[in-house]
């Protein structure tokens, strides 16, 4: 947790944050959403969760409503719309949870889902994967709203419903812009009367915008440029160590 009594005095919320955030963007707008939830879990090593979480969802509403434009009408609609409808109830779940979840609890659930994303991403697979039917994306929007609402890690559960769709890398992204942008508006007004927004982040969140911003547009130039694996490869390292960390402060 941060040592001063004001996040926007911190040195090293300073040299952490600016860099999150931009990860975050650059994630969102060019790699599927996927890895974006990094910028809150690496927040919530200095911050406490639920304010590391209000931060952040602000900002990747920002980033949202940057990369619709670029990619509308690219999305895939019936695969977008199940995954939003089940979405919402997922939500649902997630708000039942936080209203008795303490710090420690929310940072153990960080932790594991940063180290169970990792798993999923490196599970070898045995040949092609099989398209799940349009059904089972419900039940991957429910477990999408449910682990977005409570760590902005939703995109797991949405990776492996579309990749088994086998729609192409753009179409890929455009529909999980579309997702969650959907899911991160109807997180916005629970997260209100949870207590989850303060002043504090909303202005911390103001002066971190440009670092959005920025990382929307670099994300949206790389997403044709720079290699997956490359980009992957650092996420899963930065999720391994976080994931370990915040698991290690939750239970000592």
């Amino acid at each position: 947790m941060c040592a001063c009594d004001s996040m926007t005095d911190s040195l090293i919320f300073w040299g952490l944050a600016p860099v999150a955030v931009l990860f975050a963007g650059v994630s969102k707008a060019g790699f599927g959403s996927g890895a974006a939830f990094a910028g809150a879990a690496v927040l919530a090593l200095i911050l406490p969760p639920t304010q590391a979480l209000g931060l952040m969802l602000p900002l990747l509403m920002l980033v949202d409503l940057a990369t619709l434009r670029p990619y509308w009408r690219k999305w895939h609609w019936p695969e977008a719309r199940v995954l939003i409808f089940g979405g919402i109830p997922g939500v649902a779940v997630g708000v039942m949870l936080f209203r008795v979840a303490d710090d420690n609890m929310i940072r153990l659930l960080i932790g594991v889902v940063s180290l169970a994303f990792v798993g999923f991403q490196l599970w070898p697979t045995r040949g092609a994967r099989k398209p799940l039917p349009v059904g089972a994306g419900m039940l991957a929007g429910v477990a999408a709203g449910f682990t977005s609402f409570v760590s902005h890690a939703g995109g797991p559960p949405v990776a492996v419903f579309l990749l088994s769709r086998g729609m192409g890398k753009t179409a890929y992204q455009a529909t999980t812009v579309l997702v969650f942008w959907a899911i991160n508006i109807a997180k916005f007004v629970p997260y209100v009367f949870l207590g989850v927004f303060t002043a504090e982040t909303l202005r911390a969140g103001v002066l971190l915008a440009p670092f959005a911003l920025v990382g929307a547009w670099v994300g949206l130039r790389l997403h044709h440029a720079v290699s997956e694996r490359v980009f992957f490869t650092f996420t899963y390292l930065l999720l391994t160590l976080t994931g370990v960390k915040l698991i290690f402060d939750a239970l000592v």
